[in-house]
């Protein structure tokens, strides 16, 4: 991740352009009317003394120029999230490479790997023009983080270690500390995931909202002119970061939202307090506006293909590749194909937790998930969906990943009906129904239904084709599609046998991400949904592994947590890898698939090709699209 010991800030201290070297020049024409009304100061006050510079000559980019509107489409309110992840604003953040790097902050030093002293550029202000200060540290811990009303559920796991929280010090006005007693080699991934951990706020606007600041009578007046229940609720709500749904609360993103919800158009203008410029000095973003179209999900990509939207990656499948490309013939626009970095784009997970008496035992049989993934003829899928462009594998990590070994990629993932065969009969379901089903302990035919939520025909045709696959070693398999917000209450519950989803998000990882993936941690685990509720809640819901392979993925990742050295965090992920990939806790099919990625020709600075996920990347994020622009009358 870094050199201990060694500022974080001194990688980016060739980055570095002192704000008076600002003074002359031009305006972005969008501001100009503000600036001449005395509404925002020139741009050499709105900059940090140091801003950040993204020098784009030496990554391959053209220096841009200012202004236009971007249009992009999304499927309801909760997606202006887009924003934020696309505006990839961080306090460090993750460049090209997935090497973490300052970004809002000057620097950040770390110690011990437990010792974070965070440094904020001098002068750099909030989207309204308050500025940015340690005290916006202080009031985000000890007024909202540490205040039982508004974190009722206590602290993010993030800011624990061994279920201790750190000391918190403010050093100066713009320096602050957070001090754990041990390792934490996840806060600053935290503070660099595309849903960041909130370590900050802009407090000077959000103290309105807070009881230990504002006066009761004027505080029960914003609570009631805002239809919320209580102050808690207020605040929470007006101080949402990561889906910015009120206009008015400040930002340090590229864009911020000039539109109240709820609304069938969301209108992002340019933040004239952004602290990235390019190496000539013009202040980021390029692009003016970024407006969202809100649009039914189902008809996202013939809108797309008919020319309606200028960046679009929401909505879009592989599968959706030949009506995009054959809109090039028709429109200014491009398509370019990402690579997406799952450990698996289909992926088989066997619920582990199912209430299925005779099925429950059968899936905790490591035999039967291995029989079930060598029945699969991954060769078959590919060609027929993914034109053979995707790679067979089992979920693991990818090439790109220094933490790829090719034995985990062939684990269990060969086209073996034979040895499937074996394994199923050995399993103790030898015997067969009049259709060459097997038939269960308990008499019933070997069916299994797998669930998916359908949003992708990719789904349903990959278990078309699977069915046949599994027919042949005996497992008759049905589909049933299921909406996406219930697939986490009925797998609690058990009712999901066995689900198709993806596999791992982060297919990339370095090895000081954290490796929390490939062990129940999580209740969106669809393999291993209250194990993962059980850690999730602390013990508090779910109930604890029972299985020593997932125990022993567990105490890997602890060992992982506190470990003090890059080399030990590898070997870590190396043996959680290999147990994962072994024991097909999830049934990977296919990964490497790739991602449409549809824009403008006349979009300048998006890379032909690009790694595409929600984590680490961001999505388009990593790619800084606020140094994106248009070229052409704007």
């Amino acid at each position: 991740m870094i050199n201990r010991r060694v500022t974080l800030g001194l990688l980016a201290a060739t980055s570095l352009m002192p704000r008076r070297a600002f003074a002359a020049l031009a305006e972005p024409a969008f501001l100009q009317q503000q600036i001449d009304d005395d509404k925002l100061p020139p741009m050499a006050e709105r900059l940090p003394k140091n801003p950040l510079v993204l020098r784009m000559a030496e990554t391959g980019r053209e220096v841009g120029q200012y202004g236009g509107v971007v249009h992009t489409l999304i499927s309801g309110q909760r997606d202006i999230r887009l924003m934020t992840i696309y505006g990839y604003s961080r306090l460090v953040g993750y460049d090209e490479n997935l090497e973490l790097k300052p970004d809002i902050l000057e620097s950040c030093e770390v110690t011990e790997e437990r010792i974070f002293t965070l440094r904020i550029r001098e002068g750099h202000r909030w989207s309204d023009g308050s500025l940015f200060t340690s005290e916006d540290f202080r009031y985000c811990w000890e007024d909202v983080w540490l205040n039982e009303d508004l974190s009722s559920g206590g602290l993010s796991r993030d800011l624990l270690v061994d279920a201790k929280p750190p000391v918190f010090e403010i050093l100066d006005a713009l320096t602050v500390r957070f001090s754990w007693h041990a390792p934490n080699p996840d806060f600053l991934p935290s503070l660099a995931s595309a849903q960041a951990l909130s370590i900050c706020l802009p407090s000077a606007y959000m103290k309105q909202f807070h009881k230990k600041y504002q006066d009761p009578d004027k505080l029960q007046e914003l609570v009631d002119k805002n239809k919320a229940k209580k102050w808690t609720t207020l605040h929470i709500r007006m101080a949402r970061q990561y889906r910015p749904e009120n206009p008015e609360l400040p930002t340090l993103d590229p864009w911020r939202n000039t539109t109240k919800p709820p609304a069938e158009r969301f209108v992002f203008e340019r933040n004239p307090y952004f602290h990235r410029v390019d190496e000539t000095g013009q202040q980021l973003p390029y692009i003016d506006q970024m407006i969202l179209g809100v649009s039914s999900s189902s008809i996202i990509v013939a809108k797309t293909g008919a020319g309606e939207s200028d960046l679009q990656t929401l909505g879009l499948d592989f599968a959706d590749y030949t009506l995009l490309k054959d809109a090039e013939k028709r429109h200014p626009v491009k398509v370019h194909l990402w690579k997406r970095t799952q450990g698996a784009r289909l992926a088989l997970l066997p619920n582990l937790n199912c209430s299925d008496p005779v099925w429950s035992p059968l899936l905790r049989n490591v035999n039967t998930r291995r029989a079930l993934s060598l029945a699969i003829n991954r060769r078959e899928i590919n060609l027929a969906l993914f034109y053979g462009l995707a790679k067979e594998s089992a979920d693991t990590v990818l090439p790109e990943s220094t933490l790829f070994r090719p034995e985990f990629a062939k684990a269990w993932s060969a086209y073996d009906p034979v040895r499937a065969n074996e394994l199923l009969d050995e399993v103790g379901i030898p015997d067969r129904d009049d259709d060459g089903i097997r038939i269960l302990p308990d008499g019933r035919p070997a069916e299994i239904v797998v669930e998916t939520a359908g949003e992708s025909v990719l789904d349903t045709d990959a278990l078309e084709l699977i069915t046949d696959h599994w027919r042949n070693v005996g497992i008759k398999l049905f589909i049933r599609t299921s909406q996406r917000d219930v697939f986490r209450s009925r797998a609690i519950a058990g009712q999901i046998t066995m689900a198709l989803w993806s596999g791992i998000d982060n297919g990339v990882p370095t090895a000081d991400m954290n490796p929390q993936e490939l062990a129940p941690t999580a209740d969106e685990q669809l393999q291993w949904p209250v194990w993962g509720l059980h850690y999730l809640s602390n013990g508090q819901q779910g109930t604890a592994p029972d299985m020593p392979e997932a125990i022993t993925l567990l105490d890997l990742l602890k060992k992982w947590k506190r470990a003090s050295s890059k080399e030990e965090r590898t070997q870590a992920w190396l043996s959680m890898l290999a147990l994962y990939t072994d024991q097909v806790f999830s049934i990977g099919i296919v990964n490497s698939a790739l991602q449409p990625v549809f824009s403008t020709t006349r979009m300048r600075n998006l890379p032909e090709q690009g790694l595409y996920s929600f984590n680490p990347t961001s999505y388009l994020g990593v790619y800084r699209p606020d140094a994106f622009w248009l070229a052409g009358d704007r």
